[in-house]
């Protein structure tokens, strides 16, 4: 069975759509001018749902403890012209993070949202990269200056599977 992708559906994640190997690179420490970086490995595939207008990312991530299992869950707003991304970490089930939202413009996809950091609130930036039809580049950052300055604090490069 094959579900129908509707012929109006937005393109901007199409790149994404496949299966990955990505190397992580995340702050040991975040927002506490840390220059630490734990570097990991992880696979991820993703493919559309909703008839185009979103798609679900499936990601294991290889950790020095242990692996861990996580989604991204992606839908397009057509009124709006917006895509909200919500990340969901296998370790918490039941916790759903808030959505960062945004669009994509000039082959990058930048997207913002708020959230909290240690109990603190901080506004959330992701940014999509698309390099070629092999290779994109995942970023987040943090900012507790509403959105003066930025902190990357986890950065995925993607590199498909054939």
């Amino acid at each position: 069975m094959t579900l129908e992708i509707k012929s109006d559906a937005p393109e901007d994640f199409d790149f994404i759509i496949g299966t990955w190997r990505v190397k992580h690179r995340r702050l040991k420490s975040r927002l506490t001018n840390s220059t630490e970086w734990l570097e990991l490995d992880g696979l991820s595939s993703t493919q559309k749902i909703l008839g185009g207008f979103g798609n679900v990312e499936d990601n294991r991530l290889f950790f020095p403890e242990g692996e861990v299992r996580a989604a991204a869950l992606r839908s397009f707003d057509q009124a709006e012209n917006t895509w909200s991304i919500w990340w969901l970490d296998g370790r918490y089930p039941s916790e759903l993070g808030k959505p960062v939202v945004g669009t994509f413009s000039q082959g990058k996809g930048v997207f913002y949202g708020d959230d909290e950091h240690d109990g603190k609130p901080v506004k959330v930036r992701f940014l999509w990269l698309p390099k070629d039809s092999d290779h994109a580049r995942w970023e987040q950052a943090f900012s507790v200056d509403a959105g003066q300055t930025w902190e990357t604090n986890w950065t995925m490069e993607f590199s498909r599977v054939s």
